[in-house]
């Protein structure tokens, strides 16, 4: 039988607010969030003080404001924040090799096998948050637990600054009143979906005939299924590799023809080819995909499979995801190349 895994999830609090909050100790105590201009940004992260007045992370710039009329702007220091992620990441290298970064700001850790404070998983993340915030002045919270969901879970228990143990053999009554909603990939319309039959939590979805939920939820019933059993075979993955690279842009105003939005697209597209230039994972082109977000926040994206990306794609991309808004003004576009897997790089544009 197969040794229960080890897995510690770290996710730093409000991590570029946080930042900004340890570089500028007048900023601690006041609500404050990482974001564009006033009327046209949307919010990155806030701190703690700004969430107690409804403010969210991808919330519209002008919304948090309604809800916080004093909340401080600040724009964004990716570059300062990239340092403190590396910082983070040589601390965790001293637990263990097998690190899946997810973000900046989070990462799983296999510790299965770490000898490090008598094998004790949950010493390690204590000890780990603890180095984390001695060395750069930044708070983390963690979730231990055998598999991957499950510790991203715990690590949202008891944020900011928390730790939450789930021991193998706590994983049933950890599981059991779990709301659907807080399970990856379970989105608000899916959430509502489900609502509708009366699965509420994890306990609804096992205790309902295997039937309904292969017919209601589709390509989701084996994931969900396993998932509110507490159950995840995936490893820890050291090697996730770039499997698209965009930018887009929002605008200071609104652009009010396809052709507009094509200028745009074309103005962004340098940016785009340096990622794709730069990046150590490149692979061979996939797709194009464009992407408008429409002044009412309405998105749409459209795309088609190519192996040489032209200027006719995008053109024709912008045309039909313009179509799509009925004449709506457009505040944010986008271009994503979405890459596969080859033994090398075959990247052909024409432009």
């Amino acid at each position: 039988m197969q040794a229960h895994r080890k897995i510690i999830h770290v996710d730093m609090d409000c991590f570029f607010a946080a930042v900004e909050m340890r570089d500028n100790p007048r900023l601690r105590d006041i609500p404050i969030a990482i974001g564009g201009r006033v009327n046209r940004g949307v919010i990155a992260t806030c701190n703690y003080p700004a969430r107690a007045y409804g403010v969210r992370s991808a919330m519209p710039t002008g919304q948090a404001l309604k809800l916080c009329p004093h909340l401080t702007l600040i724009p964004g220091q990716m570059e300062k924040y990239r340092q403190a992620s590396e910082q983070i990441r040589t601390i965790m290298m001293r637990y263990t090799d097998l690190i899946e970064p997810l973000s900046m700001d989070e990462a799983y850790l296999d510790v299965t096998d770490s000898a490090l404070f008598q094998g004790s998983a949950t010493r390690m993340a204590e000890h780990l948050r603890q180095t984390i915030f001695e060395e750069t002045g930044l708070t983390a919270s963690a979730g231990v637990a055998p598999n991957k969901f499950l510790a991203k879970i715990a690590s949202d228990e008891n944020k900011p600054n928390g730790l939450c143990v789930v021991r193998p053999d706590q994983v049933d009554a950890f599981v059991q009143n779990l709301p659907l909603s807080r399970i990856p990939g379970i989105g608000q319309k899916t959430a509502e979906r489900l609502a509708a039959l009366g699965w509420f939590q994890c306990d609804d979805v096992r205790e309902a005939p295997l039937h309904l939920v292969v017919k209601h939820c589709g390509s989701l019933a084996e994931s969900l299924l396993q998932r509110v059993r507490g159950v995840d075979h995936r490893p820890v993955n050291t090697s996730r590799e770039r499997k698209s690279v965009g930018v887009e842009r929002t605008l200071s105003e609104d652009l009010i023809s396809a052709e507009e939005c094509l200028h745009k697209a074309l103005e962004l597209w340098p940016r785009l080819h340096d990622r794709l230039s730069s990046s150590r994972q490149l692979k061979a082109v996939k797709s194009i995909g464009v992407k408008l977000k429409f002044n009412d926040f309405i998105l749409t994206t459209a795309e088609k499979a190519c192996r040489q990306v032209t200027r006719d794609d995008i053109t024709s991309l912008l045309a039909e995801a313009w179509q799509r808004g009925n004449g709506k003004p457009v505040r944010l576009v986008g271009i994503q190349i979405g890459l596969q897997d080859m033994s090398h790089p075959q990247l052909s544009f024409q432009f």
